[in-house]
């Protein structure tokens, strides 16, 4: 199964959080832009081509902000990959959406695309911190932004941020659980970070408090388990939440270690080629050099490598091992050749004593408690 993703680059104003590929521009030329990702796509799709069984089960419209597109857009972008590659008959097709009154008046229009699931960037359900997240939306808009989506999409979900500065965990579990009542089948939650070249990063290194401090931090995590928990939305990945069958299926290739094709300013890509070469993609950031190298016909590659055993073994678990599933050695010897023999046993050993990784019936897994501190447990394990 292959996945595509496809980067709109451009927003309405840049948050001050946001780390991601995404520019603000005074006007778009949507036809020049549409016109290059239906050429991008059938291009990036093209490895897989007459390839036995390959089918495009995902497809995922990213940013910046894709409701800024154009639906006529999306649409040219769906038929271009469908004629590309064959679709599965319950294919995903998932587009991020800011929840303001402008862009919810397009869902109609994106639903007649071909889009199916809508994931809104919610971010808090209070005014004062969405004022802080640098958000355009009330919590008005955004409730009527969520109940349009579930009256014009067959999936909902959406996002939101926490440990804010001086969030308290019993107002963050009231928030959460109004959300929860509100959201379909999936819900991300993702924990405030600090990220260079950031506003938010600036201000912290002027003495600001920009997070909740690592303490109160944790405890919100907890009370984010457990609330979420209580309400059937399993955390089936660090940060992302679901009932039983509403995971994203886009995600999931990529936490899994599928195939994704990557179009779009800034997009990655992992596409395995017909010698079984996995090769990394990453195409311009820039929003007019990525268009200027698509208009022209060639496919705007910054980067187009092999990628070494060792590489493809380290990505591996280090996507995998977010998952509660975990990573099954199988898939590990599939891909590289070789099982959890190759890891360091001393370190496997020493995360098993602290209880934060399991090795059992031939699935390597992270506890909840070594999820507290995923980032530090896999660098110790992996590099």
């Amino acid at each position: 199964m292959v996945a595509l993703y496809v980067h709109w680059p451009f927003c309405k104003a840049k948050c001050p959080y946001c780390d991601f590929n995404s520019h603000v521009r005074d006007s778009v030329d949507h036809d020049r832009w549409r016109r290059a990702l239906v050429a991008q796509t059938t291009s990036a799709l093209e490895i897989y081509r007459d390839r036995p069984g390959a089918q495009l089960e995902s497809i995922f419209f990213g940013g910046g902000t894709p409701s800024l597109m154009q639906p006529e857009t999306v649409a040219a972008v769906i038929e271009a990959a469908k004629a590309a590659l064959p679709v599965t008959d319950d294919v995903e097709i998932t587009l991020e959406a800011n929840p303001t009154s402008v862009e919810a008046d397009k869902f109609e229009g994106f639903r007649r695309a071909g889009v199916n699931r809508v994931s809104l960037g919610v971010q808090a359900m209070n005014n004062d911190d969405l004022g802080f997240l640098g958000r355009e939306h009330s919590v008005d808009e955004a409730l009527a932004a969520v109940d349009l989506a579930h009256d014009t999409f067959a999936r909902v979900s959406f996002d939101l941020i926490y440990a804010r500065p001086d969030q308290d965990p019993a107002v963050w579990a009231r928030e959460l659980e109004a959300a929860l009542a509100r959201t379909g089948d999936h819900l991300s939650l993702y924990q405030l970070t600090i990220e260079p070249g950031t506003a938010f990063f600036t201000r912290d290194r002027l003495g600001e408090t920009m997070t909740a401090e690592e303490e109160r931090a944790a405890d919100l995590w907890a009370v984010t388990q457990e609330v979420t928990g209580t309400a059937g939305f399993a955390g089936y990945e660090v940060s992302n939440h679901a009932r039983p069958g509403g995971e994203s299926r886009h995600n999931l290739v990529y936490w899994r270690y599928g195939d994704y094709a990557g179009v779009g300013p800034g997009a990655h890509g992992r596409v395995t080629d017909g010698t079984g070469m996995k090769i990394a993609t990453t195409r311009h950031r820039l929003p007019e050099k990525w268009l200027e190298a698509a208009e022209s016909g060639v496919p705007a590659f910054a980067e187009h490598a092999g990628l070494s055993t060792e590489d493809r073994r380290r990505e591996l678990l280090l996507m995998g091992l977010r998952l509660s599933e975990g990573v099954p050695e199988s898939r590990l010897w599939a891909e590289t050749g070789a099982g959890f023999e190759v890891l360091d046993p001393a370190r496997l050993d020493a995360l098993q004593a602290e209880d934060w990784l399991r090795l059992e019936d031939g699935v390597l897994r992270v506890t909840q408690a070594g999820r507290m501190r995923l980032n530090g447990l896999l660098s110790y394990l992996v590099d």
